[in-house]
């Protein structure tokens, strides 16, 4: 496993993260596809989650060298917080999530995450369901209302940052939002971002050009998700000939593995065999024949150019994105 160094620190975080999602036997994450009002309610976690599946694709996470885990949903929170206890890894390993009912359109403007007294007891709150002493990553995910509203929320949003690290409760702060470029790039101009969060996948293009190099000037480690889509990228696939699911995911992670402005990729996985596939991809992450081949046969097909002409809309824009934020 490679791994990626945060700038000015002695903390390498894993080329691959795993992500904390599990699965309904349809492929759907679960949570917010049995309940979405309650899987973004503080303190609601669904049951079974972290049982012996989970368990059995953490250990292959652990014999990879995987040392990075982000998790969304309480339930996830829970389970991770139990599995470790039960599981203890190996080495030390760096945890990311967000905080419940503050990030995108959970709460209106985002006015919740510039209150020091709600965020920090949100944190503390947080690290007793994962039972950890310190977050690694707070990853807070903003829209660009937020920015609108208060044109100092940035400036707010960095001097809480600052004070939960001071406070020893966070390590580092993750800068997130389906709102676009301008809310990325005001964050980033902050100062008190060590990582960007951001959607990113063999649909997308523009924020390489434009977000990425940014993030490399400012020292910020790249960590992109949604490789595949939430999954549409396979019926994208069906839409366009291609059968062959194992293929088109092992090239579309290849793609992601040989991207330069990418420094760790999240990864959900519902079985031991699904992880260790996923990052067979960064071990030799050249596209062969075939897998040129079945990029090529997707990116011309009308389904895909249509969703990449979106996406590239939505990011540029915004608009969009910021409308779509309650989706899981």
């Amino acid at each position: 496993m490679d791994f990626r160094q945060i700038a000015g620190t002695n903390v390498h975080l894993s080329r691959v993260a795993l992500g904390g999602h599990e699965y309904l036997p349809n492929g759907n994450s679960r949570g917010f596809n049995e309940d979405f009002a309650k899987a973004i309610t503080s303190g609601h976690s669904f049951p079974g989650f972290g049982g012996e599946q989970r368990k059995a694709v953490l250990r292959a996470a652990y014999d990879i060298g995987v040392n990075f885990f982000d998790v969304t949903l309480d339930a996830e929170k829970e389970a991770l917080g139990r599995n470790l206890a039960e599981m203890p890894p190996p080495y030390d390993v760096y945890v990311q999530t967000r905080p419940e009912a503050m990030a995108y359109s959970y709460d209106p403007g985002n006015r919740k995450m510039t209150d020091l007294a709600l965020l920090r007891a949100e944190v503390q709150r947080i690290l007793k369901v994962l039972r950890r002493e310190r977050l690694e990553l707070l990853n807070l995910g903003i829209l660009r209302t937020a920015i609108d509203g208060d044109p100092d929320f940035v400036s707010k949003l960095a001097a809480n940052v600052r004070a939960l690290q001071q406070e020893g409760l966070i390590l580092f702060a993750a800068a997130d939002t389906f709102s676009g470029e301008s809310t990325y790039k005001a964050m980033m101009a902050s100062g008190a971002f060590a990582t960007l969060n951001i959607n990113f996948n063999v649909a997308d293009d523009e924020p390489e050009r434009q977000i990425f190099p940014i993030a490399r000037q400012c020292d910020m480690r790249v960590v992109v998700r949604e490789a595949f889509l939430k999954g549409v990228l396979f019926r994208l696939g069906r839409e366009a000939g291609i059968d062959d699911d194992a293929l088109l995911a092992r090239a579309a992670m290849k793609w992601l593995a040989s991207r330069p402005g990418i420094d760790t990729v999240i990864v959900g996985a519902d079985t031991p065999e699904h992880f260790r596939e996923n990052v067979r991809a960064f071990e030799q992450p050249s596209l062969d024949a075939a897998e040129i081949a079945v990029l090529g046969k997707l990116r011309v097909h009308p389904s895909f150019v249509a969703l990449q002409n979106q996406k590239r809309d939505e990011f540029s824009g915004g608009t969009a994105i910021g409308q779509r934020a309650a989706a899981p």
